[in-house]
């Protein structure tokens, strides 16, 4: 038994889609049961999350009793803030099961976890000193908000790190990150891209009708270089997801679906001529990337983070530069034969063989 630790976000994004992506890999490929231990950020006032913060979370002996009911052997847990915290991977160690720890972002040091603040890419907190995050703000809200995540981050970040067995990143670019924050990951680190669950027999790109930005809608994300690039280059742009730059984008005149299921959104990557991922800063990995590429679309990225290990040579461009990328974009547009490259090398990464045979030697034998 594998238990899935996760505490959802305000607005739900790719970490979510990775946990589910998870749990079928785990029960598909390892032939293992699975079960789930969920709390929900929206479900928290502004109050009760600083508190849970600050306390390193609550509630730990739920998690002991999930382990002990379950005989989970691991609990590989994902996001832990604000609920979890420490105190749950301590009780899962106690209770008899294997830690792991997954990062998809760099919340182990960064207050807003994306290393981009002042519109630019920054690396001023390392390990325990998370003061220029007090005082840049980092994460947008009040004063007090900026307080608690500088504290708790720097009060808990070295006995969250004591109670993992391993630690799990998805691309090389985050794990070179996390040292370069100081972060206190040691050596027990394996880098492991997400799981794709299927990949399109061949790619139709030349059917596409427009050009897809799938992901969380904000500034950082590059919406509007994406705008503005297909404007540039006179051609439709379809904007999937949710988040702070949903007026904006709306306001674009950009055809705006909003937050989508997970089969709508795969109906609309099967109508894409090209995918876009402009971010401005360095990601860790988009899932927007890994899945267009699944769905046998060209994608067009920033030469930013993770995506320049997978995304093909074709289609990176520098961040900002709105030029080259409607150069870009026209390029690919409908070209089936940059699908199937796209498609090759996502496949040699993220099929689900390949990821679970890494999973496997994290887990250790049953």
């Amino acid at each position: 038994m594998i238990c899935l630790l996760h505490n959802r976000y305000r607005v739900l994004g790719g970490e979510e889609r990775a946990v589910a992506d998870l749990e079928w890999l785990i029960e598909e490929e390892l032939q293992e049961q699975v079960t789930i231990l969920e709390r929900d950020s929206a479900r928290l006032s502004s109050g009760d999350a600083a508190r849970a913060l600050l306390r390193g979370g609550v509630d730990p002996d739920a998690v002991a009793d999930t382990v002990r009911r379950t005989g989970a052997r691991v609990v590989h847990a994902h996001n832990v803030n604000p609920a979890f915290g420490w105190r749950a991977l301590a009780a899962a160690r106690e209770a008899g099961a294997r830690v792991v720890l997954h990062l998809h972002n760099y919340r182990l040091v960064c207050a807003n976890g994306i290393c981009f603040t002042r519109e630019a890419d920054c690396t001023r907190c390392q390990g325990r000193n998370t003061l220029p995050g007090l005082r840049l703000n980092c994460r947008g809200g009040s004063r007090a908000e900026a307080v608690v995540y500088a504290a708790a981050l720097a009060r808990w970040q070295r006995r969250l790190a004591a109670c993992v067995d391993h630690f799990v990143v998805p691309s090389a670019f985050a794990l070179g990150r996390l040292r370069e924050l100081r972060a206190p990951i040691g050596e027990r680190v394996t880098v492991l891209p997400s799981v794709q669950r299927t990949f399109a027999d061949a790619s139709v790109a030349d059917r596409g009708e427009f050009v897809l930005y799938a992901g969380r809608v904000a500034e950082e994300k590059g919406l509007l270089d994406a705008v503005g690039a297909c404007r540039a280059a006179g051609l439709p742009l379809v904007v999937a997801g949710d988040g702070p730059a949903m007026g904006a984008a709306a306001a674009s005149g950009a055809d705006v679906r909003g937050q989508l299921t997970p089969e709508a959104l795969a109906e609309l990557r099967r109508r894409a001529a090209v995918a876009v991922v402009p971010s401005r800063y360095a990601e860790i990995l988009p899932l927007a990337a890994l899945e267009a590429m699944a769905a046998g679309v060209p994608v067009v990225a920033t030469r930013t983070g993770g995506l320049a290990e997978v995304v093909p040579e074709e289609g990176l461009v520098a961040p900002r530069d709105r030029q080259t990328l409607a150069d870009r974009l026209e390029a690919l547009w409908g070209d089936t034969a940059a699908g199937e490259r796209a498609l090759a090398a996502v496949r040699t990464r993220c099929a689900p063989a390949t990821v679970a045979a890494g999973l496997r030697e994290i887990y250790g034998p049953r």
